[in-house]
């Protein structure tokens, strides 16, 4: 295998990682291509190479504070957050979870770090615009961000702590005496 395969790309490529790299890219002619190795072989390696390269998805996520004290109140809240969804690409859709009134976390995945920056950036002035129409008021606690597995984790013990902190208990109940 080295000697038809590594070795061959090693020498033109400097390495054979970044002729695989090139090989799934749109940039450039074929690496695969220039090497003697039967065709069946070429597409199982191109398969494998798709497979194990292809890049990563990456969440993108923003909190966000969304109080409205008006008479439209939670509706407001409600049309100011499905609008912001509505932002939503094909490839990009923006979720919006509660965390704890009234704070929001809206969330999208994509391939593409600064369109899914924008996205959500877009998607928070579309927010704020509508609830401030309405005379509610939006804050941001984080801006949107690329964010880690450890940061997802912080927040899901932080809902999962909320959701202890909110569930009755006996005693809870008022006495009837």
């Amino acid at each position: 295998m080295y000697e038809r395969i590594g070795w061959p790309l090693y020498k033109k490529y400097g390495h054979a990682f970044d002729a695989f790299k090139l090989a799934i890219s749109d940039e450039g002619g074929d690496p695969l291509e220039e090497i003697d190795i039967p065709k069946d072989l070429k597409d199982e390696l191109r398969a494998y190479i798709l497979r194990r390269l292809a890049p990563q998805p990456i969440k993108i996520r923003s909190d966000i504070e969304v109080s409205c004290f008006t008479y439209e109140g939670i509706d407001a809240i409600k049309e100011a957050l499905h609008a912001g969804m509505e932002c939503s690409t094909g490839s990009m859709q923006i979720k919006c979870r509660l965390i704890a009134p009234p704070i929001y976390v809206l969330s999208t995945m994509t391939l593409e770090k600064e369109a899914g920056i924008n996205l959500l950036q877009k998607t928070l002035d579309v927010i704020k615009e509508k609830i401030t129409s309405k005379g509610g008021k939006m804050d941001v606690k984080m801006a949107p961000k690329a964010v880690s597995l450890k940061e997802e984790n912080e927040l899901q013990a932080m809902m999962d702590r909320l959701a202890l902190e909110n569930e009755e208990v006996d005693g809870d109940a008022p006495d009837d005496e």
